[in-house]
């Protein structure tokens, strides 16, 4: 089947795959969002050309170190790329020889401390480096078996001289706070790495947690950024960044004629390069730094007031197209808390159906409509306005009706 325009087709329906609407959220299993024109544009343009990818990082460093106040940074094939290139950086530092041994750690000081209430499957990519991750506090407050989580001294408690990070997980509920954590690990000599992926926006978190102390920073550049699905960014201590882009680079070439761009790497600090790092096997090309420095500076540039203002007159209009729907009860939530405004629709009992039924309905329909299913249990279904394009709103209130309609002609 030819896959070059040559109809009104899309190149998905060229492939025989259906599109979906997008009502959950920027989630890399839905493909993520949808980029702006002009960071395709710029990706398509970036393609055109070679480039030094040394060089093109190092260009990428000074307007991320300017962007977040870090010291330098790194775009990464997704934050789960940065996450596993800030915990190889903090295993090896400025060593090619433990580079190479990566992920085998023997010998080295390879644990990474973090809290059990903030274990999830993410940090999975701070494993794959080689880190063996060391878990402390009860978390009683999640169980309803207490009110108390992981505290500052059981993090003291678990630093020795295996210890090369700490992992904190950036979420309202982290405990203990930031700061506090990372003058802890400060006074121990070992790094402070923030998962913050889905921490955008508001874009004021773009330095607040380098302000808060930490020594790397990872964000997802495929969501509320507006970037490549497969993009990243990780930001912080120059040293750091550094072993971070040594261990992801190609370096197939002689260190006397290796020219790194001053911006990014001290030569002069490194005995020699290293082999093809555990970086390797998450590579980020050419077109999504190119993309996602375009979508970092499209979002810095939008105002995050007309933002939200655009993602809640979508949510209004789910919401008031549901509202008097027969078997459900509809609101529209904005708090401070959230990123962005969502509906959520709960579902009465004794309709014969419930939330987890209504979001597999509206995923195997047509057009498939994605929900987000993360409250199903609660008996709600949430639907999020940041994936969605111009007149799905309408096709999300025509497809849940049907589903009620069809329901109470059963009944």
């Amino acid at each position: 089947m030819p896959l070059q325009s040559c109809s009104n087709e899309n190149v998905y329906q060229r492939l025989g795959i259906r599109t979906i609407i997008n009502a959950s959220g920027p989630s890399t299993r839905l493909s993520g969002g949808i980029m702006r024109p002009e960071v395709a544009e710029a990706m398509a343009e970036a393609s055109q050309w070679c480039v030094d990818l040394a060089e093109l990082q190092g260009r990428a460093s000074e307007i991320l170190a300017e962007v977040t106040g870090a010291e330098a940074g790194y775009v990464t094939a997704g934050a789960s790329a940065a996450l596993m290139l800030a915990s190889a950086a903090s295993l090896a530092a400025l060593d090619p020889a433990k580079m190479n041994l990566l992920p085998e750690t023997t010998g080295m000081a390879n644990e990474v401390v973090m809290a059990r209430s903030q274990r999830n499957m993410y940090d999975h990519a701070v494993a794959q480096a080689g880190a063996k991750l060391i878990e402390v506090g009860i978390p009683d407050r999640f169980s309803g078996a207490g009110v108390r989580d992981a505290q500052l001294w059981e993090y003291e408690a678990a630093i020795n001289c295996k210890t090369a990070a700490i992992l904190w997980v950036a979420q309202p509920h982290s405990e203990p706070g930031l700061r506090e954590l990372a003058t802890l690990a400060r006074r121990h000599g070992v790094a402070t790495i923030v998962d913050a992926a889905g921490q955008l926006p508001p874009a004021e978190n773009l330095k607040r947690f380098i302000a808060e102390g930490a020594d790397l920073v990872a964000f997802s550049g495929g969501k509320a950024i507006g970037g490549p699905q497969a993009s990243g960014i990780l930001v912080g201590r120059r040293d750091l960044i550094q072993s971070a882009a040594l261990q992801q680079l190609d370096h197939d070439t002689y260190f006397e004629q290796w020219r790194p761009p001053a911006s990014l790497f001290d030569k002069h600090k490194l005995v020699g390069l290293p082999a093809s790092g555990v970086g390797r096997v998450a590579k980020c090309g050419k077109e999504e730094i190119v993309g996602l420095l375009t979508a970092l500076e499209l979002f810095l540039k939008d105002n995050s007031d007309e933002r939200h203002r655009r993602w809640r007159v979508i949510c209004e209009e789910i919401a008031e197209g549901l509202s008097g729907v027969q078997g459900a009860t509809v609101a529209l939530v904005d708090n401070k808390d959230a990123r962005w405004p969502v509906v959520e629709l709960a579902v009465h009992d004794g309709l014969g159906f419930s939330a987890g039924d209504l979001v597999k309905r509206l995923q195997d329909g047509e057009p498939s409509v994605r929900a987000n299913h993360a409250r199903v249990r609660d008996g709600i279904v949430v639907f999020g306005p940041t994936c969605m394009k111009p007149g799905e709103a309408a096709i999300v209130i025509e497809r849940v009706r049907a589903e009620f309609t069809s329901r109470s002609g059963n009944n």
